[in-house]
């Protein structure tokens, strides 16, 4: 059960594993400036609101001090703690307040000994609807004397108010008086709702002009590591020996570190060189003993030669092998393949000249084979001279570079191979004519040549009827 479990969380790391640099910064820039922005917008939001309210409060307030001076005045007619002048002109003045339901509303309660409302004396602009307090509110304020509460409303006519409420004690009045002033909180309420849609408006644009700088930022940033990428494959391609040019502080390391990679390369491709010649020149010397005293003509002499010629076949062989991996994994090797085919060609004409053979050469001629020299000529030369010891008149030789890879086909006009002695030709130390001179390792050496540089031989039947061979190298 905890294997399965772990499955999905298996695979979901090892998918962001694989994600690439640039994409995991923006992924994560995104994510964070997404997070600030939003953020940054909501507090900015909440503190405007709390700010429009705070300055309508503060209007109440003043409302209220307005009018408890109105009601210490002289001419403000208290008798035994009651107000007996309802003229509501010696009240605040302003215009509103004489408007029905104008949003401005002020009203002067008394309160019974149970905190109910005795009676109340408002302005015009209340008209006939409820004074806008909450029994909660008269409890908060007569515990506090003086001290100005605050609260919420539904009304009047439905409108979401405001409220401030204070408790003024009277002279021989057993219970205060509540001051009241209201307003009509829903222009404020607006205004922030609007400040906010504004605010998210503003921050998604500068989140889309930060977001593309940071997408062009990263760009730039990473262009050290694409100009890396090239100039690795300029030196696994043979266009350079090393890498070079100026990087970042960051990058330069690996770029050395690289280099002495490539040259720590070539000198074990080169001490494998030495080495394999060493070993060819210390096996030589005992074989050619050993035929040499084997020059008699007993049973004993035969057997002697006879292994020792294997012997040395074998040895040769796989020499010639050892040679090929080393100079296989050469980095940044490359031959021109042109050339180098038109110099065997030449040659190939003066040598079969007397059989009457013509080598041509058709194709690109700007092909390039990723690897040394020596190995481009052993597989091609061998498969152009053992086409030329079976053509009859002609051998062509067709390049082709696509951007799939590098094809070289040699054709000729001979008898040509059954699919089974195409097979069996391949195979290492098979001859299928034993009257002609050879070892019988040609083509099992071009083929595994071919494979060490990522590539394959094929056999088959040529457009001039003889037998086509076919060198397919990939692009890397």
């Amino acid at each position: 059960m905890s294997e399965a479990g772990a499955t999905p969380q298996k695979s979901l790391i090892d998918r962001w594993s694989n994600v690439s640099l640039a994409r995991r910064i923006t992924i994560a820039a995104a994510l964070w400036g997404l997070l600030v922005l939003i953020g940054g917008a909501v507090a900015l939001s909440a503190v405007y609101r709390a700010q429009t309210l705070a300055l309508l409060e503060r209007d109440l307030q003043e409302t209220l001090v307005t009018l408890s001076r109105e009601l210490i005045r002289e001419d403000a007619f208290m008798v035994d703690g009651r107000i007996t002048n309802t003229d509501r002109d010696f009240f605040p003045r302003d215009v509103r307040f004489q408007t029905q339901y104008s949003g401005q509303y002020w009203a002067v309660v008394g309160i019974n000994a149970d905190g109910t409302i005795a009676g109340d004396f408002r302005s015009k602009s209340l008209w006939d609807e409820d004074v806008p307090i909450t029994p909660e509110l008269i409890t908060r304020a007569v515990a506090a004397p003086g001290i100005t509460q605050f609260g919420n409303y539904a009304g009047p006519a439905d409108q979401r108010s405001r409220v401030a409420a204070q408790a003024i004690l009277i002279e021989n009045r057993p219970t205060p008086l509540i001051l009241v002033a209201a307003a009509d909180r829903s222009p404020n309420d607006a205004s922030a709702t609007a400040f906010r849609n504004l605010l998210l408006g503003t921050m998604i644009a500068l989140f889309g002009g930060v977001f593309a700088a940071m997408l062009l930022g990263i760009r730039y940033s990473l262009n050290p590591l694409a100009k890396l990428q090239a100039d690795i494959a300029r030196v696994r391609e043979g266009d350079a020996q090393k890498l070079g040019g100026d990087y970042p502080a960051e990058v330069r390391p690996l770029t050395e570190e690289l280099n002495k990679l490539i040259e720590h390369n070539r000198d074990v491709v080169e001490r494998a060189r030495t080495h394999v010649g060493n070993l060819a020149h210390a096996l030589k010397t005992p074989l050619a003993v050993l035929k040499n005293e084997a020059a008699g003509q007993t049973q004993l002499d035969d057997v002697v030669r006879r292994q020792a010629d294997a012997m040395q076949t074998n040895v040769e062989h796989y020499l010639k092998r050892a040679r090929m991996a080393a100079r296989a994994e050469t980095i940044g090797a490359r031959t021109d393949v042109r050339p180098v085919i038109d110099g065997l060609a030449r040659l190939l004409n003066r040598l079969f000249d007397a059989k009457g053979i013509e080598v041509t050469v058709e194709g690109s001629a700007s092909a390039i084979f990723r690897g040394e020299q020596q190995d481009f000529e052993e597989m091609i030369g061998n498969l152009m001279e053992n086409a030329c010891k079976w053509a009859a008149s002609e051998v062509k030789v067709v390049i082709a570079d696509t951007p799939q890879g590098l094809t070289i086909e040699v054709q000729d006009d001979g008898k040509g191979l059954s699919m089974e002695e195409r097979e069996a030709a391949m195979k290492r130390g098979v001859r299928l004519d034993e009257t002609t001179p050879g070892t019988g390792l040609g083509l099992s050496i071009v083929k595994e040549l071919a494979e060490l540089h990522k590539g394959q031989l094929e056999l088959g039947v040529a457009a001039l009827g003889g037998l086509s061979a076919v060198l397919r190298f990939p692009r890397p």
